[in-house]
């Protein structure tokens, strides 16, 4: 694919003072209060809440949600995640029952499984979150299944298993640009490592849709975003999300810029112009936005339409 002219993008402002626009409410609604309750009786494990994800409320209050398998311990250690780090416990069998069971009470429209890393585990996990799979197209056959998963250290075999399960859509995220992966994420998680993850599981015969996300605001430069998406396109991935990165902790990799939302404009047509299906791009725009998994929802509405037709 050609690289297509260059979109103009403002200039960006050297203060890491946190600007008024990333500024929300505190989240409230009976749709988020009901599944709140949820959550909390059942022992979910939402990243909404341990991310303090800013889209909490509105994803909670419009029939979204996002879990988090296999523990709280992650075996990896990336320097922009507030996740911990440490020797994770066994996993439990009936979690992905357990799961499914609480979706279902929840009435859940679109659902996005993620989990910590589990290098632990000589299969990373991938059967654990088959599994869940299964058990949720089983018990919420209405509902569709977003998996956002690790790389499986790049196993085919791993992959494979969570693919034969048949989410709807797989997400893997690349998370920054080539040159700044060492420094964010941890020294197993490679660039080229995610393109080929992505790129298997966009031609594998199940054909799923893909989906990743980048984070802004590390130290990356315009070409080298340019140069990203170009990328992702080159390996398949239909879906692009991009967001502000904000530091959890002062031990964490600090914020270079704040990028504004008319940045984040300029960096949305930039992307768009090589051709993915959709792009989410804004500051509070995290990996699972209820704006693109809406827009999943539209498109397999009309595929199903179509093939009924």
């Amino acid at each position: 694919m050609a690289t297509p002219d260059r979109f103009p993008l403002p200039q960006v402002s050297d203060s890491t003072r946190k600007p008024e626009w990333l500024k929300v409410r505190l989240p409230h609604g009976e749709g988020y209060e009901r599944v709140k309750a949820i959550v909390k009786r059942v022992g979910l494990s939402t990243v909404c809440e341990e991310a303090r994800c800013p889209n909490i409320a509105e994803c909670w209050g419009g029939g979204t949600a996002t879990v988090m398998l296999m523990g709280e311990v992650c075996t990896r250690a990336c320097r922009f995640c507030h996740v911990k780090v440490g020797a994770p416990p066994p996993l439990d069998p009936m979690e992905p029952i357990h799961l499914a069971q609480a979706v279902r009470e929840m009435n859940l429209e679109y659902i996005v499984v993620t989990s910590v890393n589990r290098d632990d585990r000589p299969d990373g996990g991938a059967g654990h979150f088959a599994s869940a799979i299964r058990e949720l197209r089983k018990e919420s056959p209405r509902t569709l299944v977003e998996v956002l998963i690790p790389d499986f250290k790049g196993k085919e075999e791993d992959l494979a298993t969570v693919a034969q399960a048949k989410p709807h859509v797989v997400a893997h995220n690349v998370e920054t640009v080539e040159r700044l992966t060492p420094t964010v994420r941890d020294r197993r998680a490679t660039y080229r490592q995610s393109l080929r993850v992505l790129e298997y599981l966009k031609n594998r015969p199940e054909k799923v849709y893909t989906k990743t996300s980048v984070m802004v605001g590390l130290g990356e430069t315009d070409e080298e975003l340019e140069r990203t998406f170009k990328d992702l396109r080159g390996v398949g991935v239909d879906v692009l999300t991009l967001g502000q990165y904000l530091q959890p902790s002062q031990y964490h990799l600090r914020v270079e810029r704040f990028v504004t939302p008319a940045q984040f404009e300029a960096y949305k047509a930039l992307a768009e112009s090589f051709g993915f299906l959709y792009v989410a791009s804004g500051p509070l725009v995290r990996s699972s936005y209820r704006a693109a998994e809406f827009f999943m929802k539209g498109l397999m509405e009309r595929e199903r339409v179509e093939r009924l037709g």
